[in-house]
């Protein structure tokens, strides 16, 4: 008959063991909530980035006057606002992945508070089910109620203290069951806008194009003339070449004097030296032309022993991606296993790879302004790869956009 008496002193025991700071923390996966933390910060970040940017693109499409110039910044407004969306979207994914580790650390702190509640309740029910005659006719009955008005008199104002921290502890899982609720309303609405900005930006983006397209005869030959040099191009590093040599014949033509009229006393004519042409060859503002967390940098050795060239970003499945930079597509389709790539010509001898694209419309010979639509990535666990090059030097992207 003592083990109500037993079982008593044992849960008084382990209320005061399950005070604050007599116990070890519970385990709440730091690091796996720091990481979820910096994803959403890093999520919030592009958002604001990618709003700000919004904001000046679509003033300048609003001063914009030609309906051509026009229909193409109001394509790279959209595109803007469509990597915000997407922003806004990985944003809502990493609120819902916090909440949920909160959650389940919460669950276990409650289990941690209630077990020993649990076992004094269990404890006292037993005592209270004894008959009062029995405690006076057994032998030590009198000493062991002692000892249990001692037991309770220190353990239940730490009761009463458990208690009310177990109160709040429910209340806090019923406050992170309505911010789950909430983060996932944002998460669905944010991807329902997403869908609404993805099939405005295509109608724009064929508008624009149909608009600034001219000589389409010439933009053939070109793209015929690129699908050859992919075709004969032993690997990607020499394609990349071969365009930036053709870039370059190109720009040196392009820089010939025209025809000269007979001068009409050609005796007083004087022979005078052209003069150097002034060559750009300062770098180009750029930008990386997706949205995500970057899981490879210049120069790191991948598990094949290859050394990066560029920089490799997990993107969102399905991201919109920008031209990193104004420039005119070299090449513009499928390559020997790297997805859709795009190689993208810019001023004074420096070129863009963009590799692991789903998708691109755009054709060779095609003018792009820094923030045009240029493709999307794939639905499956995108990896996007943006390579810089200036002369066929590979260059650390990094320094232009830090």
């Amino acid at each position: 008959m003592r083990r109500p008496l037993a079982l008593l002193l044992v849960a008084g025991a382990l209320i005061v063991a399950a005070l604050p700071g007599s116990a070890a923390p519970v385990q709440r996966g730091v690091d796996l909530l720091e990481q979820e933390r910096a994803a959403l910060a890093r999520s919030l970040a592009d958002a604001r980035a990618a709003a700000r940017r919004s904001r000046q693109l679509e003033q300048q499409a609003e001063a914009a006057t030609e309906a051509a110039d026009k229909a193409r910044r109001d394509a790279r407004a959209l595109a803007s606002r469509v990597q915000e969306a997407e922003a806004e979207i990985a944003a809502a994914e990493a609120r819902v992945k916090i909440i949920a580790t909160l959650q389940r650390a919460q669950r276990a702190r409650l289990a941690s508070r209630q077990q020993p509640l649990v076992r004094l309740t269990a404890a006292l029910q037993s005592l209270a089910r004894r008959p009062t005659m029995l405690a006076l006719v057994q032998p030590g009955s009198i000493d062991d109620m002692v000892r249990v008005r001692a037991v309770l008199a220190t353990t239940l104002p730490q009761v009463e203290a458990q208690t009310a921290l177990l109160r709040k502890d429910i209340a806090r899982s019923a406050d992170l069951a309505a911010q789950a609720r909430r983060a996932t309303r944002l998460q669905r609405d944010g991807r329902r806008e997403l869908a609404n900005r993805r099939a405005a930006l295509a109608r724009l983006e064929a508008r624009s194009r149909a608009q600034s397209r001219q000589l389409a005869s010439t933009s053939a030959l070109e793209e015929e003339r690129a699908l050859g040099l992919g075709e004969r191009a032993r690997d990607l590093d020499a394609l990349v070449g071969d365009i930036e040599a053709s870039g370059s014949l190109r720009a040196q033509l392009a820089a010939l004097d025209g025809p000269v009229l007979r001068p009409p006393r050609p005796q007083q004519s004087q022979v005078v030296e052209n003069a150097p042409v002034a060559t750009r060859s300062a770098r180009p503002a750029y930008r990386l032309p997706v949205m995500g967390a970057i899981v490879s940098g210049f120069g790191e050795v991948a598990t094949t022993g290859v050394r990066s060239r560029g920089l490799t970003v997990a993107a969102r499945p399905g991201a919109q991606l920008i031209a990193p930079a104004d420039g005119r597509i070299g090449f513009a389709g499928r390559y020997r296993g790297f997805g859709r790539i795009v190689i993208i010509e810019h001023v004074g001898g420096w070129t863009s790879l963009i590799t692991g694209m789903d998708s691109t419309a755009l054709k060779v010979g095609e003018r792009v302004a820094q923030g045009d639509p240029i493709g999307r990535a794939g639905d499956n666990r995108p990896r996007i790869t943006v390579e810089l090059r200036r002369n066929g030097r590979p260059i650390d992207i990094a320094a232009l956009i830090s």
